[in-house]
């Protein structure tokens, strides 16, 4: 997904959005984010923690090339 000029979408989402997102847990999301298998999020503080729409976006991307590549 490649922004637009006037693409209003909040840069960060929230663990729920990029479990949405994925259709993963939120669990599932944070040990594979420490296994290095998904965008780290940001901590923006003390208990809260956000991911990088792009990073989400673009690994969703990756996931979907990667079976279209194996179909070929």
């Amino acid at each position: 997904m490649t922004p637009s000029a006037n693409d209003n979408a909040p840069r960060l989402m929230a663990p729920k959005d990029a479990a949405l997102a994925t259709s993963l847990s939120r669990t599932l999301l944070a040990l594979m984010a420490d296994a290095g298998e998904f965008p780290a999020p940001v901590r923006l503080g003390e208990r809260r923690v956000a991911y990088v729409r792009a990073e989400v976006d673009a690994w969703i991307d990756q996931r979907i090339g990667s079976r279209q590549a194996r179909a070929a």
